[in-house]
């Protein structure tokens, strides 16, 4: 049942904020039974009599369920802000859209800082190992309680854009349209690296306890800021670095640097510097480092293929699902070339799929900020999946 809700105006949609409790809890693929499941999600926009107009858009890493108006942890506007609500891209006019925050995540979905049912206590690194098959099993759940059969589309960029293709392998029959945007059909060495570095980050800070930092009344804040800094650097493209920062210096290092961090030895501190500082701490004012590892690992356990005897074409073969896939050139982190393997693979699949490599120098992170050609791509691809499904406005 629904234990929350408060719907509310603010400087978008009107939205309806709720958390669901489920509990005949969730099968996880690690074998254990995750039981209650929380899942805490937003909804914009009015599902049609007929329940087909629904639009699941899946966050990234650190998103969470607050797409298209104020989050109330951080007080910043919702995440994709520019692209869900009335008249834009993703018309909640139109189409009734939820967002919900990610299984493991920290957000009111359950996840590390939960209530372990067994113990009483919670979870903490204790919580179970989970897949994007048990994210989005728990999606699923969601879903069927808001008395949906089959999703309109699924649309989600970065981590979101694993979901979608996970949506459309495992529920093959629940989704008329699928957008991964920034994705991969697989988490590459690289990133796994990277991954690899930030949680060494968070295991060194003093304040990490083994993961029960909350019983000590600490947050290994150094180690989760390092991690956000050395994830931030990953989303950007170096020309969006040299143009926004370049090799300019801020010489009031000294106010500049948070207690909590190390000073600058030499008295002044690059620009970028200062950026990824301001990055590190206000990260860790509103995520868990618990839930970063969680899904990190997720992240890093994504690999499609591997799970289908190494040919990416079998999760979709027979698929009615209608799919788009979008990249950014200077995305580095999720490579074009990536993009063109699952494209290939949907081709040997028979899918239906068009691809749009977006000329961009801003990288990874360019699905989240004004790229005109995105909105167009986005808006372009709804209104032609509608018009197939018979969705067009007046029909409903």
């Amino acid at each position: 049942m629904d234990i929350s809700a408060s719907p509310s105006i603010a400087d978008g949609p009107v939205y309806t904020h709720q958390t669901v409790r489920l509990d005949s809890g969730l099968d996880l693929e690690c074998g254990v039974h995750l039981a209650p499941l929380e899942v805490a999600y937003c909804t914009y926009g009015t599902l049609s009599a007929a329940r087909d107009n629904a639009i699941l858009v899946c966050h990234a890493l650190t998103g969470d369920q607050y797409l298209a108006e104020q989050n109330p942890l951080t007080g910043k506007p919702g995440w994709w802000n520019r692209m869900v609500g009335p008249g834009l891209p993703i018309d909640t006019d139109r189409y009734f859209v939820v967002c919900s925050n990610v299984l493991g995540g920290c957000m009111g979905t359950t996840g590390p800082r939960s209530v372990c049912a067994e113990t009483g206590k919670a979870w903490d690194s204790e919580f179970p190992p989970i897949t994007m098959h048990d994210i989005v099993a728990a999606q699923a759940k969601l879903i069927d309680h808001l008395g949906i059969n089959r999703l309109f589309a699924v649309i989600g960029g970065s981590m979101g854009g694993m979901q979608a293709l996970t949506w459309a392998a495992d529920f093959p029959d629940r989704v008329f349209a699928a957008m991964p945007i920034a994705t991969s059909p697989f988490h590459s060495a690289q990133n796994i690296a990277f991954n690899e570095v930030s949680r060494q980050a968070i295991f060194a800070d003093p304040d990490w306890h083994d993961g029960h930092y909350r019983d000590f009344g600490a947050i290994p804040a150094r180690g989760l800021g390092v991690a956000r800094m050395m994830a931030h650097i990953t989303y950007l493209s170096e020309e969006a670095l040299s143009r926004k920062f370049g090799r300019r210096v801020r010489h009031e290092a000294a106010t500049a640097v948070p207690a909590s961090s190390s000073p600058s030895l030499f008295g002044e501190m690059f620009e970028v510097e200062s950026y990824l500082r301001h990055q590190g701490s206000t990260f860790v004012r509103r995520f868990d480092a618990n839930s970063y590892l969680t899904i990190t690992r997720a992240m890093d356990y994504f690999d499609m293929a591997a799970e289908h005897d190494g040919d990416l074409a079998n999760p979709f073969r027979q698929s009615q699902t209608r799919f788009c896939v979008v990249s950014f050139s200077s995305d580095w982190l999720f490579p074009t070339s990536q993009s063109r393997l699952l494209v290939r693979a949907l081709n040997r699949a028979g899918a239906n799929v068009s691809f749009v490599e977006i000329e961009s120098d801003r990288g990874h992170d360019a699905f989240l900020l004004d790229e005109p050609d995105l909105d167009r791509t986005i808006r372009g691809f709804i209104n032609g999946a509608a018009e197939h499904a018979a969705l067009m406005a007046g029909e409903r």
